[in-house]
């Protein structure tokens, strides 16, 4: 369980710096730089997260990400599982306006002017007046509540304007068959169905029901190896291996 104290400090880290890092994940801000030709910060985190995914999927999600961090702060409140299915694909929908948006302000502005990543921050710090702290403590007030309503990660799942950048990165590998980061199901046959590593799965996933399977190859799964560390039978392990084709 090592790696996963790790992980839970990296979070909360990451938390702790939210207000500095705040407007390198901002989905407006982007748009306010697009306008005016400007590589902003959060631009270079998305191109970035996009990249990365290419390798190790949803990892950002499980070890850095600070609305992570946040939600899994809800986890002592209420640890339910979220319901899956269609309503995962909103974050889909939020995602195609958007980036749609930030294509058409930088088309609008003709030309990339100048790269600037701290832009829009007060010598690189997001949160620095009473309206970023305004601002601030709405997102947080947005990803907090819901989680405490609707159970674990329900923003991920959801409403998350980032994680479609890293599924589709994800996507890719499989299309070009790359090898990349997996959670590897080594002897299904040994599971004893004690549900520990559903359990534990900070997304709520039904991981024991997709142990007859190869490995995890669910797009929700953020890779944190939480199920790789609580699984008595030691059936599940951390592999980079190629993909088998699969879309």
């Amino acid at each position: 369980m090592k790696r996963q104290k790790i992980r839970k400090l990296l979070l909360t880290v990451s938390l702790l710096f939210f207000p500095v890092t705040l407007y390198y994940f901002s989905p407006a801000l982007i748009i306010d730089a697009g306008l005016s030709g400007i590589i902003n910060g959060s631009f270079i985190v998305f191109v970035s997260m996009f990249l990365l995914a290419i390798p190790f999927g949803r990892l950002f999600c499980a070890y850095v990400c600070p609305a992570g961090g946040l939600q899994e702060c809800a986890f002592t409140i209420n640890s339910n599982k979220p319901k899956q299915g269609w309503k995962n694909n909103i974050k889909y929908v939020i995602w195609a306006f958007w980036v749609l948006m930030v294509v058409l302000c930088y088309f609008n502005s003709g030309k990339i002017v100048k790269i600037d990543f701290w832009f829009n921050t007060e010598n690189g710090i997001s949160v620095s007046s009473i309206q970023s702290y305004i601002i601030y403590y709405g997102i947080v007030f947005l990803i907090f509540i819901p989680s405490i309503l609707f159970g674990k990660r329900i923003f991920c799942h959801y409403f998350c304007w980032m994680a479609p950048f890293m599924v589709l990165g994800t996507k890719i590998r499989r299309f070009l068959h790359l090898p990349g980061l997996h959670i590897q199901i080594n002897n299904g046959s040994t599971c004893v169905s004690c549900e520990k590593c559903s359990n534990n799965c900070p997304m709520g996933l039904n991981v024991s029901g997709m142990i007859n399977n190869n490995q995890i190859e669910d797009l929700e799964c953020i890779q944190c190896g939480a199920c790789v560390d609580s699984c008595p039978r030691k059936i599940f392990s951390y592999k980079m291996v190629p993909e088998k084709g699969k879309k």
